[in-house]
């Protein structure tokens, strides 16, 4: 599979907050562009072509619906709809009675450089680098319905109550998933975030 370039981190800001003013045309761009590596990234976590494009589907889906709620200063735009395409994967996964086999480093190239800040140093990058290969291990180690409670909390910023409402779950489970995921990433990455 050749490699898939993807635009600059401006321009795919510029065509999510296309897609948030339901812009059709910005949102064409946007999935022409990132879906060739987000499918990709579905398809290493369930490993099944037709279920990888179910999760991007998906995906695409809760991107136009949620492009309005994007917030560049919390994450680059390739992490963001990174997240909602593992969300997604592991949604099919559930649905399919399956567990993730996801390996230690889920997050590929394209998603690191996307957590680094472009005026870094050098050894400022390394550093980030590092940490968020630690944080993605350790994210990969927590059981998956533990994941996605804490990414939706994380990474999409939901309160509780909506973490607990979109997941069909009590609020005392999540409250309770989150506050033992955060120990479990706390003493992973106290280890480093290394097996």
């Amino acid at each position: 599979m050749p490699d898939v370039r993807i635009p600059e981190a401006a321009q795919l800001r510029s065509w999510l907050h296309g897609a948030a003013r339901r812009d059709a045309n910005a949102f064409r761009q946007l999935y022409d562009a990132a879906s060739p590596r987000l499918y990709g990234f579905a398809l290493r976590i369930l490993g099944k072509r037709e279920l990888a494009e179910e999760a991007l589907q998906d995906a695409f889906i809760a991107i136009w619906n949620n492009a309005a709620s994007y917030r560049d200063d919390l994450a680059a735009p390739m992490t963001w709809m990174t997240t909602i395409v593992r969300n997604k994967a592991l949604d099919v996964l559930q649905r399919c009675g399956g567990e993730a086999e996801i390996d230690a480093d889920p997050f590929d190239r394209a998603i690191m450089d996307a957590l680094r800040d472009p005026g870094a140093t050098p050894i400022d990058q390394l550093a980030l680098g590092r940490e968020a290969q630690a944080l993605a291990y350790c994210m990969a180690a927590l059981e998956g319905l533990h994941r996605q409670v804490v990414g939706l909390a994380f990474f999409h910023d939901l309160s509780h109550s909506e973490v607990a409402q979109r997941m069909a779950l009590p609020i005392g489970t999540v409250k309770t998933w989150i506050r033992r995921s955060l120990d479990k990433l706390r003493t992973c990455l106290a280890k480093g975030g290394h097996p």
